[in-house]
């Protein structure tokens, strides 16, 4: 039943060559048959309509024309040479553009006959045009072999330089169907699921999801295919998650002792909230039920996480456990450290922090403390799961911002003690629920949905380029009230060198319209030096400058309750879940914050949503939801940017419905077999396996 030509090397397939296949691995991750047969459409054209030229408009996706061709013009300047026609039908004419093959073309194409013209629409010095357009006789055309509908792939400017536009992936795959015969596609759903669902098998649904040959084909296929990777997820999650339940025991907590008890009547700055008694009750029956602890805690950005997780590290300490907390950043970690210290202050316990700037003696030090038991409390970054970290009797573990951590690191710490101890996973970004099925599908979930009394919710502004002194006067007025100010600049790998100009652009005009004495800037950014970063995050924090000019750099963690305005320039730039997280940067003290959204006049119809999103609502779960939504199939920045799981056809905005039938067959098979043994099941324990081998998508869950 093994597959040997989907795991042939991509190389040896007819038209890729060596070259094309460092180019596909390098940026797609395609290395096999197996792999390309998996690089899914990420739209379809319809083939068999053919629009009138009227019809057509900027904003048309891809569009299928027929007229007569007339003024064939041919012209070479310095730069480049190019080829202009017109096209005319009954009802107007559109022009049509080529850089490339213009001497071919020129021979080739003949003025007065009739032509089959495809492709997209533009718009070039007012003029509507089509550029690189499929050209073809009329006479000669038929509906494409492909099918009617034609697909298209996601590509990267590299592989298209490479001759791998859309077109010519499509190309490949059409050569790889001829390679691959039904033999060679196992199927490892369930003949009774597939019954029950009635989905093609996995064979016609890859043939159809390529070439497909009706909608209706296309659309069960699509189905079928979505099922399977979702179905097999949460299959994985749920073993991990059921079968921790039945063999791991976990540390009991019954006593509530002076360390809990003392800090909630002498430290607590202020009452918990509802939602935080709640979670404390939830998290408190899971440490005396004798099962290990494995749960995900929601909740926006000043809601309150912290004092929660600390409620039970004190409780660890009653019950004579040690805990640590692990988050993404070392200046993440400083600041949960001198939290902790000022809340439990009087309380004696012993705190440490380890991140990867701690080396030499303190750090021996501070191993050895873990190790006989001294030490407590351990606050760090990634070191923390380190080998050389040996605790005496670790209990409790709180991951912050937990998106940062794949499955992988998270499985480590379990490793931690004899007996794996209670986690709890925490996160300031919230998610739809059908994400936190699916990427934290074997942990289970609290959320804390309000926020503490007397904060009030930011008021969020959305302005363009052209009413910037109107901004600059708001914010005068603030720091006049004695206010500090954030202004943010994007910064992206792929345009960092503009970003990077952008932002010194921008201190530079914001430090003209606020000259010193009166006013200081601070200026904070990935290429400074860290010890430079702190120092001017410190002078920002002491008051000292009123405006902190910053990349993304301060999106976790830098809490200043003075800092009351927070200005995103080039907001269109920035995802849904990206501008709540800045924006939750504010809004920490008594006074009322404001949120004020920059953007170009110009912004598409995606960027416009998300500025709407963002003034109509604070409530990180609403926008969680739109963001699901706007980041569709086929965006593959979108994921990589999301962190969220790297699907490959499956969208959770768009599939809810097929995400709950998956996850419900799954339990079924599990709760009558956890291990798979049974021969029925033979398929889906040799499916987990493979991908076990490959170790793909379980560590990239992150």
């Amino acid at each position: 039943m093994h597959n040997f030509i989907l795991e042939t090397p991509i190389e040896y397939l007819k038209g890729v060559g060596p070259q094309r296949a460092d180019i596909l691995k390098k940026e797609l991750q395609i290395f096999t048959y197996g792999d390309l047969f998996f690089h899914f459409p990420f739209r379809y054209v319809d083939r068999t309509k053919i629009y009138k030229v009227r019809e057509v408009n900027p904003l048309s996706q891809y569009v299928q024309l027929k007229g007569v061709l007339k003024d064939i013009d041919a012209a070479h300047d310095k730069k480049k040479s190019r080829l202009v026609a017109d096209l005319k039908d009954e009802t107007g004419t559109i022009e049509l553009v080529w850089f490339q093959g213009v001497k071919w073309l020129k021979e080739s194409l003949k003025e007065g006959k009739e032509y089959i013209v495809f492709g997209k629409p533009s718009v070039f010095g007012k003029k509507l045009n089509i550029v690189h357009p499929e050209i073809s006789l009329a006479d000669e055309e038929k509906i494409s072999p492909a099918g009617i509908l034609q697909p298209f792939y996601p590509s990267t400017e590299k592989l298209k330089a490479r001759g791998l536009d859309s077109r010519g992936i499509a190309r490949l795959m059409r050569t790889l169907l001829t390679q691959v015969s039904r033999g060679d596609v196992p199927e490892f759903l369930p003949e009774n699921i597939l019954q029950k669902y009635r989905l093609p098998s996995r064979y016609d649904a890859l043939q159809q999801v390529h070439f497909p040959t009706a909608n209706r084909e296309l659309e069960l296929a699509r189905q079928r295919l979505k099922f399977e990777e979702l179905f097999f997820i949460q299959l994985k999650l749920l073993q991990l998650k059921i079968g921790r339940q039945e063999s791991s025991r976990g540390f009991v907590f019954n006593k509530v002792g002076d360390f809990f008890n003392r800090f909630y009547k002498e430290k607590l700055p202020f009452p918990l909230t509802g939602a935080q008694k709640k979670v404390i009750k939830e998290i408190r029956s899971d440490l005396v039920s004798g099962k290990q602890m494995n749960r995900l805690l929601q909740g926006d950005v000043g809601s309150g996480k912290t004092v929660v997780a600390l409620s039970v590290i004190l409780l660890a300490l009653d019950n004579g456990m040690q805990s640590c907390f692990m988050v993404p950043t070392e200046i993440l970690a400083q600041q949960h450290f001198q939290s902790i210290t000022e809340l439990t202050a009087g309380l004696s316990f012993n705190i440490a922090l380890l991140t990867a700037s701690v080396k030499g003696a303190e750090r021996k030090k501070i191993l050895a403390g873990i190790a006989s038991g001294e030490i407590h409390l351990l606050v760090g970054t990634h070191a923390l799961i380190e080998d050389a970290v040996q605790f005496t009797n670790l209990g409790f573990v709180v991951i912050d911002e937990q998106h940062r951590f794949g499955v992988e690191q998270r499985g480590k710490m379990w490793t931690k003690n004899h007996n794996p101890p209670h986690i709890l996973v925490m996160t300031a970004t919230p998610i739809p629920r059908t994400l936190a099925m699916t990427l934290y599908g074997d942990l289970d979930v609290s959320v804390i949905d309000e926020m503490p009394p007397g904060r009030k919710p930011i008021k969020t502004v959305h302005y363009d380029d052209g009413q910037r002194l109107r901004v600059f006067g708001f914010m005068k007025e603030q720091i006049m009230k004695g206010r500090q100010i954030y202004v943010v600049y994007p910064l992206i790998e792929e345009s960092a060198k503009l970003d990077y100009k952008d932002l010194m652009d921008g201190f530079e005009s914001i430090s003209r319209a606020f000259p010193p004495p009166q006013f200081q800037v601070s200026i904070v950014h990935g290429r400074m030096k860290s010890a430079d970063r702190d120092f001017e995050m410190n002078r920002f924090v002491k008051k000292e400058t009123q405006i902190m000019v910053a990349t993304t750099v301060i999106e976790v963690g830098v809490n200043v309750p003075n800092a009351s305005v927070m200005v995103i320039e080039s907001a269109e730039r920035f995802g849904l879940s990206q501008l709540h997280q800045l924006r939750g940067r504010v809004g920490r003290g008594a006074e009322q914050s404001f949120c004020i959204l920059m953007t170009d006049r110009k912004i598409n119809p995606d960027a416009r949503k998300r500025m709407n999103t963002m003034v109509e609502t604070n409530d990180g779960f609403v926008i969680s939801e739109v963001d699901l939504e706007l980041r569709g199939p086929g965006d593959l920045q979108g994921t990589q940017q999301s962190g969220a799981l790297n699907l490959k056809i499956a969208d959770l905005a768009r599939d809810q419905k097929i995400l709950i039938a998956a996850r419900s067959e799954a339990e079924k098979i599990l709760s009558e077999d956890i291990s798979l043994e049974r021969a029925e099941h033979f398929t889906l324990k040799q499916y987990l396996f493979q991908q076990e081998k490959k170790k793909g998508e379980w560590g990239k869950i992150s």
